[in-house]
């Protein structure tokens, strides 16, 4: 088979694949070498210098010797199928490099024969890359559960970041689509590359030449609405992998009908999650960057997110007893939880009033913008002037949408705009 021809399959088949993310390390360029690596570069996205940088994401192979129900290379799927060799792969990546189509390379795989396989195929490919064609680019890789831990350790050697897909949110679905993975396999490699990592840390401090393992972390992905999970479920197992295995991001992937499995939504009734996708990265950011925690942003009475509201703004209507916030006296922390308001905008608040109180048209000339938090805030005790909204108005106008039927907990505490 030709070479793009297989670029053709195998580039269409990593689609799936998550890999939006900044590449967390810096490496510069050196005498004799290709590339070099930033904090800042990034996959099919801008950067924070404004270059529009990207990745070869591509598998090693689409054969598969699993046969996952929700997976379009399953073993079962009838569909071309292509390979490359390491030497294939190394020599296409330097010449996308060559070319400037590229900045570094997104490297999954199918499981060919068996883990231990796929790995050396792919420890191979980027054993060529950066000690033959001395590739100093920014190299994501997905280690394939299962796999030796002395193989997988080598590939944290060759690679920048690490990810193992959690793929379902638990362990009875897995059981039902994808009976020949185990929960622990899956976990496994995880729990060696946080180890292997805070390793590769201590060494450094000792030789700032030790091998560096995985310098960027791991990260994981995960299928939303393929299964009945809720998202109070996905985001507690978020909440977990960030704490347990010091995950950098957990990636959610909308289940896009590839299978007519009767295990599956049927693909003629069914509409891929896309804003449920888009909701729990918004939950993401509020666990990673605005000190939330899951069980604050759903409970039992709240198993999922109303799609209609952003989830800080559904969690504020939800528990209006923390609000109005006194923009002049609310500390850091408490600003960061009013909907509307950024860590930027509270960072400038907290500033700004150390040289006088705050107005609501003071914030304005910060930057701060009121379309939600002035249903929220207070300047000296007052609310925005000319503010007169019912709590139903509230929800119709942070939605951006008109209802008969209007949630009601919490709203019996909104006083203030009745």
């Amino acid at each position: 088979m030709e070479m793009m021809d297989k670029l053709t399959i195998l580039a269409d088949a990593a689609k799936y694949d998550a890999a939006c993310t900044s590449s967390g390390v810096v490496r510069g360029g050196v005498r004799g070498g290709i590339g070099n690596a930033t904090n800042s570069g990034c996959c099919h996205t801008f950067s924070a210098d404004g270059r529009c940088v990207s990745l070869l994401k591509v598998l090693m192979t689409n054969h598969c010797c699993y046969d996952c129900a929700y997976c379009v290379n399953r073993r079962s799927n009838d569909v071309p199928r292509a390979a490359f060799t390491p030497r294939e792969l190394a020599e296409l990546t330097i010449q996308f490099y060559r070319r400037n189509y590229i900045e570094g390379l997104f490297l999954s795989s199918a499981v060919l024969k068996d883990p231990d396989f796929t790995t050396e195929r792919m420890i191979g490919a980027l054993r060529l890359l950066r000690r033959e064609y001395h590739f100093n680019g920014y190299i994501h890789a997905k280690a394939i559960p299962g796999a030796d831990p002395g193989l997988t350790y080598e590939l944290g050697l060759l690679a920048d970041r690490l990810s193992v897909n959690i793929e379902l949110p638990s362990e009875a679905s897995l059981q039902k689509l994808a009976p020949e993975k185990k929960k622990s396999a899956i976990l496994a490699p995880m729990a060696q590359i946080r180890d292997g990592a805070a390793q590769s840390r201590q060494e450094l401090k000792l030789y700032r030449h030790a091998p560096r393992f995985a310098p960027a972390g791991q990260a994981t992905q995960m299928i939303v609405g393929a299964t009945p999970e809720t998202d109070r479920h996905i985001l507690s197992l978020t909440q977990g992998l960030y704490q347990k295995y010091r995950l950098k991001r957990v990636f959610f992937s909308a289940y896009m009908p590839v299978s007519d499995s009767k295990l599956l939504p049927a693909p003629a009734d069914f509409k891929p999650p896309l804003l449920r996708e888009h909701r729990l990265y918004q939950a993401d950011w509020l666990l990673r960057f605005y000190h939330f925690k899951a069980e604050e942003l759903l409970d039992e009475g709240h198993e999922n997110f109303d799609n209609a509201l952003d989830p800080k703004c559904d969690w504020a209507l939800r528990h209006m007893e923390h609000f109005p916030v006194e923009v002049n006296k609310a500390d850091y922390e408490t600003l960061l939880r009013v909907p509307g308001l950024g860590v930027r905008s509270a960072q400038r608040i907290v500033t700004a009033r150390r040289c006088g109180p705050l107005t609501f048209e003071g914030l304005k000339r910060l930057g701060v913008v009121l379309k939600r938090a002035q249903y929220f805030l207070t300047c000296g005790g007052r609310m925005m002037p000319g503010l007169r909204c019912s709590p139903e108005g509230v929800y119709r106008r942070l939605a951006g949408l008109e209802r008969e039927a209007l949630p009601q907990a919490g709203w019996e505490q909104m006083t203030l705009f009745e």
